[in-house]
């Protein structure tokens, strides 16, 4: 395990937990409390929390796990594994590091497993925040389930690489990434390189796995498990997000859940801000 300080105060840790699998891959911060546990978007990996790992890590344990598959973690047995996997196997790294009970947010396909273990493990999760998730009609499915998240194989012109470097960037330039036009142009700033090389380093690290858990989540309906839900629930998307028109449509599933919009988590500052919002739910 390896802890990390910066003008002595205590930063992000990171470490490994053994499950079946092999070794899952986490980063945390802070202890006592309810655990808030946070489950990445694809295709990256518990990175992309980490600012909001070490501000939720203020007053509580906080813990982000790579998703198998995904990141420095083991990858998933199964060759096309599905949500209710992912989720299993996320309820047997939380058993083997002892946690009972927790908070459990979940981002894009994060928040499909954080919804799939609300539904099959209700006494573990106190309280659910599903921050962002597509509601798909099956015409976009069939293309995104064809094109969106290819199987990708090494070669030695390092092919693989360079289409990576493009998928990160594209990502935040097209929605679908792959509609490279002006209908699906996205709004927003671009990261500047050294955080595409970040997020392009935690792909690459997984580039012949990073697909199982993104194909699992395109074939979860949230709109069938959502309104199955029974814990309190904060349905909450970020502003700059792709799919944040769909935040009316999404809170309409649970009409009874909590309902925010969130700052993101792209400075100090958001995470700050957004931190904020999720204390005043998990603590209310």
């Amino acid at each position: 395990m390896r802890r990390e300080r910066r003008g002595g105060r205590a930063m992000v840790r990171r470490g490994f937990t053994e499950i079946a699998e092999g070794q899952v891959h986490w980063r945390a911060m802070g202890q006592g409390g309810t655990p808030f546990v946070m489950l990445h978007p694809s295709p990256y990996s518990s990175l992309v929390l980490e600012g909001l790992v070490a501000e939720m890590g203020m007053d509580r344990l906080a813990l982000a796990p790579d998703t198998l598959g995904n990141g420095d973690s083991c990858p998933p047995t199964p060759s096309e594994p599905d949500i209710a996997y992912f989720a299993d196997a996320t309820c047997r790294l939380l058993d083997a590091m002892g946690i009972a009970q927790a908070d459990v947010y979940g981002a894009h396909t994060g928040a499909r497993i954080a919804t799939e273990i609300a539904l099959t493990r209700p006494g573990l999760v106190r309280k659910l925040v599903l921050d962002g998730f597509g509601l798909y009609t099956l015409e976009d499915l069939d293309e995104i389930l064809r094109v969106y998240a290819p199987e990708l194989v090494p070669d030695m012109h390092a092919a693989h690489l360079m289409w990576t470097w493009h998928f990160v960037r594209d990502q935040h330039l097209f929605f679908p990434w792959f509609k490279r036009d002006a209908g699906h142009r996205y709004v927003r700033d671009m990261p500047d390189p050294a955080r595409l090389h970040a997020l392009f380093l935690e792909v690459a690290k997984a580039v012949t796995t990073y697909h199982r858990s993104y194909r699992a989540a395109f074939r979860y309906s949230m709109a069938e498990a959502v309104p199955k839900l029974d814990v309190p629930t904060l349905i909450a998307f970020t502003r700059s997000d792709m799919v944040f028109p769909l935040l009316d449509r999404a809170h309409a599933l649970l009409p009874g859940a909590a309902r925010a919009e969130l700052p993101g988590l792209e400075t100090p500052e958001d995470c700050a801000a957004t931190a904020a919002i999720l204390r005043g739910f998990l603590d209310g």
